[in-house]
């Protein structure tokens, strides 16, 4: 038998996941100077948020 995991859990998780990795690169686009791989991690960060409350709304409707 095959577990699923919930899709709001899931959502949940890749989207903290997509926010700390949009960290990171937005640090390295700092220390290295670079705009546009800062500018990369900002938008991967706000995906991630975005992510991130698509899960907790799903959550809230028990999907």
């Amino acid at each position: 038998m095959k577990m699923t995991t919930k899709s709001s859990a899931k959502n949940r998780t890749e989207g903290a996941i997509h926010q700390a990795k949009g960290a990171i690169k937005e640090a390295a686009g700092n220390l290295s100077d670079n705009p546009k791989l800062k500018a990369k991690g900002i938008v991967e960060k706000i995906a991630g948020k975005v992510q991130e409350k698509i899960g907790q709304v799903e959550k809230v409707f028990g999907r």
